[in-house]
């Protein structure tokens, strides 16, 4: 792991909760001030003004084809300030809670109109995060509301900019959060708050994804990365190279994920974490599982002599394990396969398993890959 110190600077401070930044060509930040209710502009010199009054909680935010700025509303939240008042998070559905809302505002007058406040006569719960297509029509996040004994079951929705048509695409999803778009829009990825999870989909017409069937998938979506540890996935956005990068709450910086599932970088306010990946390290149901480790796992159960594991790419499933052995005598797969279910973890099973009357070994007495 290779670590570079950055040095970040600090535009502007005390603003109540921002989200969903967008660079502006004038060079200032058009954000939501979340907890102030607010869309509202940083101007290069640090100095912030608001540029509507939107009231209930503006969450994520993104420039149309038309040069409005559209802003999902998650209706308001009730708010924990830290003893020491140097943080702020939000807890549960506010007591003023209005519904959730797409809203559509003027940057040049403030003036703004809702578009969308429910699909199919079902409100819209807690609009989270959004963004466009090349086409000019919109996907957004709908991460629903906290309350203290229960909480709402999240979506993904896809509508027009000019309010004629919503969609909802998925469903149920728990705690949705940030949302992008592939460079060739062939994909989408979605963000799951709690489990700190990134989910990917393949578009297949306007407004449509592919979903794969359960058990393969909880939410329809293929499960690219799931690093384990306390953490919480929020808004995303994607890079040139076409990595996503995500903002990770609790340890607090941006994971950066490869399309293929792979964290390489993680960025916090003071350094790059240059992760890399391991030519024995490939992404299988969204973990980052060590084929060598596999096979020593494997090797120390009864009637393993030798085993080879490795990864075959599939389209719909992903990555693949796939296992050749060796066995001793009078041992058969079925006893092979009873034994990796206790001694392996179920994404570390391979898919296929083969005997095998013989495996390449290097110069090293170690197996040739």
């Amino acid at each position: 792991m290779n670590i570079t110190k950055k040095e970040f600077k600090v535009l502007a401070e005390n603003l109540k909760f921002p989200e969903g930044p967008i660079y502006m060509n004038d060079g200032s930040i058009i954000l939501v001030e979340i907890a102030r209710g607010t869309l509202s502009k940083v101007n290069k010199n640090g100095s912030v003004e608001v540029v509507a009054d939107l009231g209930g909680g503006p969450n994520g935010a993104a420039i149309g084809p038309d040069g409005y700025c559209y802003v999902c509303n998650n209706g308001g939240f009730e708010w924990e300030v830290s003893f020491d008042k140097k943080y702020m998070r939000p807890v549960s559905q506010s007591k003023n809670y209005v519904g959730g809302s797409i809203q559509k505002v003027n940057l040049n007058t403030g003036q703004f109109s809702t578009l969308y406040t429910e699909c199919n006569d079902i409100s819209l719960k807690g609009p989270n995060d959004i963004v466009f297509d090349k086409n000019g029509d919109f996907w957004f996040t709908d991460l629903g509301k906290v309350r203290e004994r229960n909480m709402d079951r999240g979506a993904i929705y896809w509508a027009k900019s000019d309010g004629s048509e919503i969609r909802e695409v998925i469903q149920p999803f728990m705690t949705p959060n940030g949302i992008g778009l592939s460079l060739d829009e062939k994909t989408l990825y979605v963000a799951e708050t709690e489990g700190g999870k990134l989910y990917s989909y393949k578009i297949i017409d306007e407004g449509k994804v592919e979903k794969l069937p359960f058990p393969v998938s909880i939410n329809g979506g293929r499960l690219l990365n799931n690093e384990g540890g306390i953490k919480r996935f929020d808004s995303l956005a994607l890079e040139k190279n076409g990595n996503i990068c995500v903002a990770t709450l609790i340890n607090g910086g941006i994971s950066v994920i490869s399309p293929s599932g792979d964290l390489v970088e993680f960025v916090t306010d003071t350094e790059f974490k240059i992760i890399g990946r391991s030519s024995n390290v490939v992404k299988v149901a969204g973990y980052n599982v060590n084929l060598e480790s596999i096979e020593s796992k494997i090797l120390k159960m009864e009637g393993i002599n030798l085993c080879k594991v490795s990864s075959k790419y599939n389209s719909v499933l992903g990555n693949m394990l796939i296992a050749e052995i060796i066995a001793l005598d009078g041992y058969s797969l079925i006893d092979i396969k009873r034994g990796m279910k206790t001694g392996l973890e179920k994404y570390e099973i391979p898919t296929k398993i083969s005997f095998v009357k013989s495996i390449e070994l290097n110069e090293n007495a170690k197996i040739k890959r």
